[in-house]
C-alpha cells in the first residue's frame, strides 16, 4: 500500500459538521493568531476556543498543525500581486518583489515558516503566484524561468525574514521604530567607530527607519536583477 502524502492538498476535504465552522474560517482565525502572537502560540486547542468549537470539530477540516500552516501560507500568498508581462521585465519583477515583501511584513511569521509548511507549494494561490512569475521571466527571454524565480524569491525571503524579525522586536519593545532606533543609535555608533562603512550605515536621527529599510531592499534587489540581466546577454 502506498504511503499517504503528508499534505492537506493530497486528501479530500470533509463536509462541515456545523454550518459556522469551515476550513476557511479556521484558516482565517489561524492567520489572526499568527499575526498577533506568532507561530509558537498557534495551537488547535486555542483555535477551538476562539471559534467556540471542540478540537474534534477542527480536526474534521484540518488534521494537524502542519496542515494548518500549509493552508495559512497559501491563503496569504493570495494577497500577493504579480503584474502581467509588460515591456520592462525589471519593473514587473520589482513590483512582484515589493508585493511579496509587503505581504511578508504584514504577516511576520510567513518567511520563517515557508520551509516548514510541508507541501505548501501545492496550494492554488502559491501555484498561481509561481506561474505568474514564470510568465514574467519567460516573456523577458529567460530560457529557464525557474532560475530567475528562485534567485529573486531567495533574496526577497531572506530580506523579509530579517525585517520581520526586527519589526517583531520593535513591537515587543513598546516603542515606535523611530524611537527604538534613536535609543540604539549611540551604541551602534560606538560599535561602528573605526569602520567607515558601518559608520555610514548607522544613519542619523532624522532618517525614517522604514524608508531606510525599503531603500536597502530596493538596492539589493537591483543588484540581483543586474546579475540576472547578464544571463540574458550571454
Amino acid at each position: 500500500m502506498a504511503a499517504k502524502i503528508p499534505s492537506v492538498w493530497a486528501r479530500e476535504q470533509r463536509q462541515p459538521d456545523q454550518p459556522a465552522l469551515s476550513r476557511a474560517s479556521i484558516v482565517r482565525e489561524a492567520i489572526t493568531v499568527l499575526d498577533a502572537e506568532g507561530i509558537e502560540q498557534l495551537s488547535m486547542r486555542k483555535l477551538g476556543s476562539r471559534l467556540n468549537a471542540g478540537a474534534t470539530s477542527l480536526y474534521r477540516h484540518v488534521a494537524t498543525k502542519e496542515e494548518l500552516l500549509e493552508l495559512a501560507v497559501d491563503e496569504v500568498f493570495g494577497e500577493m500581486t504579480v503584474p502581467d508581462p509588460g515591456p520592462d521585465w525589471r519593473a514587473d519583477v520589482t513590483a512582484a518583489a515589493l508585493s511579496f515583501r509587503a505581504t511578508a511584513l504584514r504577516h511576520p511569521w510567513l518567511s520563517s515558516v515557508l520551509a516548514q509548511a510541508g507541501l505548501a507549494y501545492l496550494g492554488p494561490n502559491l501555484m498561481a503566484h509561481s506561474n505568474r512569475l514564470a510568465a514574467l521571466f519567460a516573456a523577458a527571454g529567460f530560457a529557464d524561468p525557474d532560475r530567475g524565480i528562485y534567485t529573486v524569491l531567495g533574496y526577497v525571503t531572506g530580506m523579509s525574514t530579517t525585517e520581520a524579525a526586527w519589526l517583531t522586536t520593535v513591537a515587543r519593545s513598546g516603542a515606535t521604530e523611530a524611537e527604538l532606533v534613536a535609543r540604539l543609535l549611540p551604541a551602534a555608533r560606538r560599535a561602528a567607530a573605526g569602520y567607515a562603512h558601518l559608520s555610514a550605515a548607522s544613519g542619523d536621527d532624522e532618517t525614517d527607519p522604514a524608508e531606510v529599510r525599503e531603500t536597502k531592499f530596493r538596492n539589493g534587489l537591483e543588484v540581483v536583477l543586474n546579475g540576472l540581466a547578464l544571463t540574458l546577454t550571454r
